[in-house]
Protein backbone atom coordinates (compact mmCIF):
# COMPACT_ATOMS: atom_id res chain seq x y z
CA UNK A 1 0.00 0.00 0.00
CA UNK A 2 0.69 3.86 -0.73
CA UNK A 3 2.07 5.63 2.10
CA UNK A 4 -0.71 8.20 2.89
CA UNK A 5 -0.01 11.64 1.90
CA UNK A 6 -0.36 13.94 4.44
CA UNK A 7 -0.24 17.77 4.86
CA UNK A 8 -0.38 19.96 8.13
CA UNK A 9 -1.86 22.84 8.13
CA UNK A 10 -0.79 24.57 12.17
CA UNK A 11 0.05 28.10 12.90
CA UNK A 12 1.63 26.48 16.15
CA UNK A 13 5.17 25.30 15.35
CA UNK A 14 5.37 23.72 18.53
CA UNK A 15 2.30 21.41 17.53
CA UNK A 16 3.32 21.03 14.59
CA UNK A 17 6.93 20.38 14.66
CA UNK A 18 5.57 17.66 17.29
CA UNK A 19 2.74 15.97 14.86
CA UNK A 20 4.95 16.11 11.75
CA UNK A 21 7.36 14.39 13.80
CA UNK A 22 5.05 11.16 15.17
CA UNK A 23 3.60 11.10 11.25
CA UNK A 24 7.69 10.81 10.27
CA UNK A 25 8.03 7.75 12.37
CA UNK A 26 5.49 5.64 10.78
CA UNK A 27 6.05 3.75 7.75
CA UNK A 28 2.35 4.34 6.05
CA UNK A 29 2.77 8.21 6.31
CA UNK A 30 4.30 10.44 4.10
CA UNK A 31 4.56 14.38 5.11
CA UNK A 32 4.28 16.39 2.11
CA UNK A 33 3.86 19.62 3.15
CA UNK A 34 3.06 22.26 6.17
CA UNK A 35 1.24 25.37 5.84
CA UNK A 36 0.90 28.48 9.00
CA UNK A 37 -2.45 30.11 7.18
CA UNK A 38 -5.34 29.34 5.75
CA UNK A 39 -4.53 30.74 2.61
CA UNK A 40 -1.17 28.42 2.24
CA UNK A 41 -2.72 25.48 2.75
CA UNK A 42 -4.90 25.96 -0.04
CA UNK A 43 -2.23 26.95 -2.05
CA UNK A 44 -0.20 23.93 -0.63
CA UNK A 45 -3.45 21.39 -1.10
CA UNK A 46 -3.83 22.69 -4.69
CA UNK A 47 -0.04 22.07 -5.90
CA UNK A 48 0.71 19.08 -3.81
CA UNK A 49 -2.81 17.30 -4.05
CA UNK A 50 -2.30 15.17 -0.25
CA UNK A 51 -4.44 12.58 0.39
CA UNK A 52 -5.36 13.80 3.59
CA UNK A 53 -5.22 17.62 5.11
CA UNK A 54 -5.18 17.78 9.17
CA UNK A 55 -6.67 21.11 9.41
CA UNK A 56 -6.62 23.34 12.41
CA UNK A 57 -9.32 26.08 12.83
CA UNK A 58 -7.45 29.33 14.03
CA UNK A 59 -4.79 30.58 11.41
CA UNK A 60 -4.24 33.87 10.73
CA UNK A 61 -6.13 34.70 7.64
CA UNK A 62 -8.62 32.66 6.16
CA UNK A 63 -9.86 30.30 9.03
CA UNK A 64 -9.38 26.27 8.85
CA UNK A 65 -13.63 25.56 8.04
CA UNK A 66 -13.21 28.34 4.83
CA UNK A 67 -10.21 26.44 3.73
CA UNK A 68 -11.63 23.43 3.32
CA UNK A 69 -14.48 24.90 1.73
CA UNK A 70 -12.44 26.07 -0.78
CA UNK A 71 -9.93 22.63 -0.67
CA UNK A 72 -12.82 20.42 -1.22
CA UNK A 73 -14.65 23.12 -3.79
CA UNK A 74 -11.08 22.78 -6.27
CA UNK A 75 -10.16 19.02 -5.66
CA UNK A 76 -13.62 16.85 -3.58
CA UNK A 77 -11.36 14.07 -3.03
CA UNK A 78 -9.36 14.94 -0.35
CA UNK A 79 -10.05 14.78 2.95
CA UNK A 80 -9.92 16.76 5.86
CA UNK A 81 -9.75 15.78 9.61
CA UNK A 82 -9.76 18.66 11.92
CA UNK A 83 -7.34 19.17 14.67
CA UNK A 84 -7.66 21.89 17.48
CA UNK A 85 -8.17 22.89 20.95
CA UNK A 86 -12.30 24.22 20.11
CA UNK A 87 -15.02 21.63 20.97
CA UNK A 88 -17.75 23.96 21.01
CA UNK A 89 -20.90 23.06 18.72
CA UNK A 90 -20.79 25.74 16.48
CA UNK A 91 -17.17 24.72 15.47
CA UNK A 92 -18.16 21.09 14.94
CA UNK A 93 -21.05 21.52 12.99
CA UNK A 94 -19.65 23.81 11.26
CA UNK A 95 -16.85 21.97 10.02
CA UNK A 96 -18.60 18.51 9.53
CA UNK A 97 -20.97 20.93 7.05
CA UNK A 98 -17.50 22.47 5.16
CA UNK A 99 -16.86 18.91 4.43
CA UNK A 100 -14.56 17.91 7.15
CA UNK A 101 -14.32 13.99 7.60
CA UNK A 102 -13.38 13.85 11.19
CA UNK A 103 -12.75 15.97 14.57
CA UNK A 104 -10.20 15.64 17.03
CA UNK A 105 -8.79 17.15 20.03
CA UNK A 106 -5.03 18.70 20.09
CA UNK A 107 -4.68 16.81 23.65
CA UNK A 108 -5.71 13.63 21.77
CA UNK A 109 -3.09 10.48 22.94
CA UNK A 110 -0.94 9.22 20.16
CA UNK A 111 -3.01 5.97 19.71
CA UNK A 112 -5.85 7.87 19.42
CA UNK A 113 -4.45 10.58 16.69
CA UNK A 114 -2.74 7.79 14.39
CA UNK A 115 -5.81 5.92 14.70
CA UNK A 116 -7.99 8.69 13.52
CA UNK A 117 -5.60 9.56 10.54
CA UNK A 118 -5.70 6.51 9.36
CA UNK A 119 -9.60 6.08 9.89
CA UNK A 120 -10.12 9.40 7.78
CA UNK A 121 -7.26 8.48 5.21
CA UNK A 122 -9.26 5.17 4.58
CA UNK A 123 -12.71 6.95 4.07
CA UNK A 124 -14.25 6.99 7.11
CA UNK A 125 -15.45 9.46 9.55
CA UNK A 126 -14.56 9.84 12.80
CA UNK A 127 -14.64 11.91 15.90
CA UNK A 128 -12.82 11.99 19.13
CA UNK A 129 -14.53 10.53 22.09
CA UNK A 130 -15.19 13.88 23.55
CA UNK A 131 -16.63 15.40 20.52
CA UNK A 132 -18.95 12.37 19.55
CA UNK A 133 -20.53 12.73 23.40
CA UNK A 134 -21.11 16.57 22.33
CA UNK A 135 -22.97 15.19 19.05
CA UNK A 136 -24.86 12.63 20.80
CA UNK A 137 -25.74 15.28 23.49
CA UNK A 138 -26.49 17.83 20.86
CA UNK A 139 -29.30 15.64 19.01
CA UNK A 140 -30.76 14.20 22.16
CA UNK A 141 -31.32 17.54 23.58
CA UNK A 142 -35.04 19.09 23.11
CA UNK A 143 -34.98 21.74 20.10
CA UNK A 144 -36.39 25.54 21.32
CA UNK A 145 -39.76 25.23 21.13
CA UNK A 146 -39.91 28.96 19.19
CA UNK A 147 -37.24 30.19 17.25
CA UNK A 148 -38.57 33.62 18.88
CA UNK A 149 -37.24 32.47 22.03
CA UNK A 150 -34.22 32.29 20.73
CA UNK A 151 -30.97 34.75 20.95
CA UNK A 152 -32.89 37.34 23.62
CA UNK A 153 -29.91 39.24 23.82
CA UNK A 154 -30.70 40.36 19.79
CA UNK A 155 -32.82 43.30 19.07
CA UNK A 156 -36.27 42.30 16.68
CA UNK A 157 -34.29 43.72 13.94
CA UNK A 158 -31.01 41.63 14.29
CA UNK A 159 -33.30 38.40 14.62
CA UNK A 160 -34.66 39.70 11.07
CA UNK A 161 -31.32 40.10 9.75
CA UNK A 162 -29.91 36.52 11.40
CA UNK A 163 -32.95 35.02 10.14
CA UNK A 164 -32.20 36.04 6.80
CA UNK A 165 -28.48 35.13 6.60
CA UNK A 166 -29.60 31.72 7.90
CA UNK A 167 -31.90 31.53 4.62
CA UNK A 168 -28.41 32.09 2.30
CA UNK A 169 -28.77 35.90 2.09
CA UNK A 170 -25.86 38.20 1.33
CA UNK A 171 -25.71 41.69 2.86
CA UNK A 172 -26.68 43.07 -0.41
CA UNK A 173 -29.73 41.17 -0.52
CA UNK A 174 -30.62 41.70 2.49
CA UNK A 175 -29.76 45.46 2.83
CA UNK A 176 -32.16 45.02 -0.79
CA UNK A 177 -34.91 42.85 1.49
CA UNK A 178 -35.50 45.55 4.25
CA UNK A 179 -34.45 48.37 2.20
CA UNK A 180 -31.11 49.12 4.57
CA UNK A 181 -28.46 50.85 3.23
CA UNK A 182 -25.03 48.51 3.17
CA UNK A 183 -23.31 50.08 5.86
CA UNK A 184 -26.32 49.62 8.26
CA UNK A 185 -26.49 45.70 7.46
CA UNK A 186 -22.75 45.05 7.78
CA UNK A 187 -23.09 47.20 11.41
CA UNK A 188 -25.97 44.72 12.41
CA UNK A 189 -24.11 41.52 11.29
CA UNK A 190 -21.25 42.72 13.34
CA UNK A 191 -23.37 43.41 16.02
CA UNK A 192 -24.79 39.83 15.91
CA UNK A 193 -21.30 38.56 15.69
CA UNK A 194 -20.66 39.84 18.68
CA UNK A 195 -23.74 39.17 20.53
CA UNK A 196 -23.59 35.36 19.45
CA UNK A 197 -19.52 34.87 20.37
CA UNK A 198 -19.16 33.41 16.77
CA UNK A 199 -15.77 34.42 14.87
CA UNK A 200 -18.02 34.66 10.79
CA UNK A 201 -20.73 34.28 9.17
CA UNK A 202 -20.45 30.35 9.43
CA UNK A 203 -20.64 29.84 12.81
CA UNK A 204 -23.75 32.88 13.39
CA UNK A 205 -26.05 30.55 10.64
CA UNK A 206 -25.12 27.45 12.04
CA UNK A 207 -26.59 28.59 15.46
CA UNK A 208 -29.40 30.20 13.84
CA UNK A 209 -30.69 27.02 11.99
CA UNK A 210 -30.11 25.11 15.11
CA UNK A 211 -32.14 27.08 17.09
CA UNK A 212 -34.76 27.43 14.16
CA UNK A 213 -34.22 30.19 12.03
CA UNK A 214 -33.77 30.66 8.36
CA UNK A 215 -36.63 27.80 7.47
CA UNK A 216 -39.24 29.87 5.92
CA UNK A 217 -37.43 31.16 2.49
CA UNK A 218 -41.06 33.06 1.45
CA UNK A 219 -40.00 36.13 -0.13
Amino acid sequence: MPALRILLADDHPLFRHGLAALLKQTPDFEVVGEATTGEEVVALANSLQPDLVLMDIRMPGVNGIEATRRILAARPTTRVLVVTMFEDDASVFTAMRAGARGYILKDADKDEMLRAIRAVGSGEAIFSPAIATRMIEFFAAPRPAAASDAFPDLTEREREILNLMAQGMNNVEIAQRLVLSHPTVRNYVSSIFSKLQVADRAQAIVRAREAGLGHDKGR
